[in-house]
């Protein structure tokens, strides 16, 4: 149970003057506890410690001061259900079907995180998006729910080893979550009148809609529920696994006044935009402050990411997310569209200051959190695309030796150490870029380097290979 924890206190009492023994860090070792932290589109560029000229996220910066910042974390896809399917199995989705926003679901004979750590005692909450299937067959809800042709797609948290639940389908406005906002917030369907209902709901559980505390910042919103469910679990001395994903700042974006204050010398739009990410930060800082006040900062494990790249084709209305240079958007695999804010905070057993530049990525959050726990996935007899991070952590490794594969609709793409190949469809060519010193990809180094891209491109081939297999049940 503890043997990636005591690895890890281990070399930090052997770096740190030997004022502790392994021994007594050890013994002070329970169970952790785990929180997964996800914003929705937030970009590479849209956080204060990654260099943001406006955005002010100082609780997010304090994590990454007192923790590990990954340089080059990517998700696990570039929209947001794929790369949510990855974080909970530490699988790539088209392994069990979901290929894009809206499509597929979490299959039953899949290992989630909640139904792993629950069989190490841990109680397990839910909350905000989930976005992994349809959560009623009976009510009309957000993109799929309630609609008999989707009747197939209905895997709701419960379903899936989450104890306590409070979410909904997919998105919902930053401000007001089920109150339909002016045109100018953005992505609102056409037939949804200002001021209305906005046609989903939190849920609770099977029939169980929430019509309370539902109004102002849907980031607060969630929180208080997330909240309550982590004191509950103290109180009751019993390990907690905690997964937080927020909708902040998927269209639409609507920050309240308070939050758009402090950004009141620039454009409407970034005042809304940067409001939300603020109000974000906020709840995180608020999060932290509880685990302080309830005495277990120090023993619980959080993880910080987004979902996919910034939305929109360019910094433009509410779609003002930075790429920080970086080529491409969401849907995109270019890096503008997979790479985003990576943190791991684990108060005094992550060393403050940690920086990883291996690639890493949302696949690798099972097989880490697994080695937390001690449990071995190796016995679950299937293939896993992630890694665990906890030798980039302690310095045992430095450079990444299982290449990071991706597929999305036409596009193909595969990281590692120092290069990445790319392809928008099998009617282009394959590109490729020394991606450690090119991160902008900028200089396709394909007919110059023929020998690499032929390694890469048949190591791509054998993994879709695997990945075919998986969609074909073969792995249960």
């Amino acid at each position: 149970m503890l043997g990636m924890a005591a690895l890890l206190l281990g070399w930090m009492s052997s770096c740190g003057g030997g004022a502790k023994t392994q021994t007594t860090i050890v013994e002070k070792v329970r169970k952790p506890n785990i929180i997964l932290l996800m914003a929705d589109d937030q970009g590479w560029g849209d956080t204060g410690y990654n260099g943001h000229p406006e955005l002010k996220t100082p609780n997010l910066d304090d994590m990454a001061t007192n923790g590990a910042v990954f340089n080059r974390f990517y998700s696990g896809g570039s929209v947001c259900s794929p790369t949510r399917g990855s974080v909970i199995t530490g699988r790539h989705p088209l392994r069990y079907g979901i290929c894009n926003a809206n499509c597929g679901h979490v299959k039953d004979q899949e290992i989630t995180l909640p139904e792993m750590a629950k069989g190490e005692g841990y109680t397990t909450g839910h909350f905000g998006k989930w976005h992994l299937g349809t959560l009623t067959r009976d009510t009309l809800d957000a993109n799929r729910g309630g609609r008999a042709h989707f009747d197939k797609d209905y895997a709701p948290p419960w379903d899936n080893g989450y104890d306590v639940s409070f979410v909904t389908e997919s998105k919902v406005p930053t401000w007001d979550p089920m109150i339909t906002p002016p045109k100018s917030a953005g992505d609102v369907s056409g037939h949804l009148k200002e001021g209305a209902p906005f046609n989903t709901f939190y849920w609770t559980g099977p029939g169980e809609i929430v019509t309370d505390n539902l109004e102002g910042d849907d980031s607060r919103v969630i929180m208080d529920r997330a909240i309550p469910f982590i004191e509950n679990a103290v109180k009751d001395d019993q390990p907690f696994m905690a997964v937080v994903w927020f909708h902040t700042p998927h269209l639409p974006v609507l920050a309240g006044e308070e939050d758009r204050a402090m950004y009141d010398h620039l454009s409407e739009d970034q005042q809304h935009y940067y409001g939300v990410l603020t109000a974000l930060d906020q709840q995180v800082g608020r999060l932290r402050q509880t685990l302080e006040e309830l005495g277990v900062a120090e023993n619980t494990v959080i993880f910080y990411t987004s979902d996919n790249g910034p939305e929109g084709k360019a910094v433009q209305g509410r779609t003002q997310g930075l790429t920080k240079g970086l080529k491409g958007r969401k849907r995109s695999l270019y890096e503008g569209g997979l790479r985003v804010p990576g943190i791991i905070e684990w108060k005094g057993t992550i060393q403050p200051g940690t920086s990883i530049d291996a690639p890493t990525f949302t696949s690798d959050y099972f097989p880490t959190i697994a080695n937390i726990l001690g449990v071995d996935i190796a016995a679950n007899q299937r293939p896993y695309d992630g890694v665990d991070l906890f030798p980039y952590l302690t310095g045992e490794m430095q450079k990444r030796e299982k290449p990071l594969a991706f597929a999305y609709q036409e596009q193909l793409a595969l990281i590692e150490e120092d290069y990445k190949l790319y392809r928008a469809n099998e009617n282009q060519e394959f590109e490729l870029y020394n991606i450690k010193n090119d991160p902008n990809e900028t200089v396709d180094l394909a007919k110059k380097q023929p020998e690499k891209l032929a390694e890469m491109v048949e190591y791509w081939k054998k993994w879709k290979v695997s990945v075919d297999r998986s969609s074909e049940e073969g792995d249960y």
